[in-house]
């Protein structure tokens, strides 16, 4: 194996309970109350399709405008409730041991910027690491589109990479652009729930990922 290929929200970076509380605000100021728990587990998702289906749960069919501004008032408030962000443990010494050793690894995010940008500085990600958000491509996740741009900017066939990420629709995305994948428990997502949507392993988070990485074979 030859690289691998992150999530970016509850995989490297401790963002997705400020997540659930934006889109929670947004959607109450639209007027439509849910519940955290029902966000939850859709973060990972692309917004829009996010947006669409939170909202038909809830009872109500809302056209792709009203997806739109869902999604920028999520972001707005996104950025208010967590200006700056913090790495999950682990995270950076991990991206530092891939630099040192010569694996090849990207980010794969269903973000967008600028909304992503103080989770990529606090990483320590420049410009020279593969970086593909929502705005890269037709389809974000559960699509497989992400990660399979993901792969051919690195240079790395779907057979010689993994997948990293912290919710079933990184799984479930990963199975459907045919590479490998890894769970991570850091986004709130059971070990259980990660193994059921396809992941080869699962660790509780990049530390032990990092502690971990002889298991999955990687190599230079």
């Amino acid at each position: 194996m030859r690289g691998l290929i992150f999530d970016l929200d509850g995989t490297l970076v401790d963002t997705v309970y400020a997540h659930v509380f934006a889109w929670q605000r947004a959607f109450a100021e639209a007027g439509l109350a849910i519940d955290g728990w029902r966000i939850h587990r859709r973060i990972g998702m692309s917004g829009g399709l996010f947006a669409r289906a939170a909202a038909r749960e809830l009872g109500h069919d809302i056209d792709a405008s009203a997806a739109e501004d869902l999604q920028r008032r999520h972001g707005e408030l996104f950025r208010e409730f967590l200006p700056e962000r913090r790495p999950l443990p682990g995270a950076v010494e991990l991206l530092r041991d891939l630099r040192r050793r010569k694996i090849a690894y990207g980010i794969a995010t269903s973000g967008r910027r600028p909304e992503i940008d103080r989770s990529l500085e606090a990483l320590g990600i420049g410009g020279d690491v593969v970086v593909v958000e929502r705005g890269d491509v037709v389809r974000a996740k559960p699509e497989p589109d992400l990660f399979i741009a993901c792969g051919q900017r690195l240079g790395v066939a779907p057979s010689e990479c993994y997948v990293v990420g912290d919710a079933v629709w990184d799984q479930l995305a990963a199975r459907r652009a045919g590479i490998l994948s890894v769970g991570l428990l850091s986004g709130g997502y059971g070990e259980t729930e990660l193994l059921s949507a396809g992941a080869y392993r699962v660790y509780r988070d990049p530390a032990e990922l990092l502690r971990s990485l002889d298991e999955l074979g990687l190599e230079a």
